[in-house]
């Protein structure tokens, strides 16, 4: 009976500490609790940049979402639409995880759906059902950081979609299911 109670306590303590072991921060969950969150967007289409803060003191900034959203519009359409602030909580994580601060060069934010379906006309790599169209997706490159560098970190990350276009020069990431191409 005694070793029947002892082996019971260590299989406790052992899902104790598996528990507090799950608790602890990993780097991109402490990268999601700083204070104040900034990102430096280049969308090179258009030549606009932006540096802002977007999240501070629990709350994101609105007047910064909607300056990101205008950086990130379809510029064939000139069509703003609203971005998932979830990208740039992953965008954020991502340089964290990186360990490189800098500007984020936008290959592609918003789609609209006329966009979307001439871009599709032209590739076969271009989903019906877009995450861009729904303001959940970029495609993007980070200046002196190595395309699949970003791609592996992006992957670790785990928050979403990643997809990995080297014959574009590109790291698609989304705010969908976790996935990777």
């Amino acid at each position: 009976m005694l070793s029947r109670s002892v082996d019971r306590r260590r299989f406790l303590l052992g899902l104790g500490g598996l528990g507090a072991a799950a608790m602890m921060a990993s780097p991109a969950q402490a990268s999601l609790s700083a204070p104040v969150r900034t990102l430096s967007l280049h969308n090179l289409h258009t030549g606009e940049k932006i540096s802002a803060s977007f999240w501070e003191k629990g709350h994101y900034i609105g007047d910064s979402l909607a300056s990101f959203n205008k950086v990130m519009r379809d510029f064939r359409s000139n069509e703003v639409h609203r971005i998932d602030p979830r990208l740039f909580d992953q965008l954020f994580l991502l340089q964290h995880r990186l360990g490189k601060q800098g500007e984020i060069q936008i290959i592609s934010g918003y789609r609209s759906p006329a966009t979307n379906a001439m871009l599709r006309s032209k590739s076969s790599g271009v989903a019906k059902k877009s995450y861009h169209m729904k303001g959940q997706a970029i495609d993007l490159r980070l200046p002196g950081i190595e395309l699949a560098h970003v791609r592996n970190a992006a992957k670790q990350l785990a928050v979403g979609g990643v997809g990995y276009y080297p014959g574009s020069n590109f790291v698609h990431l989304d705010t969908g299911p976790v996935r990777s191409w």
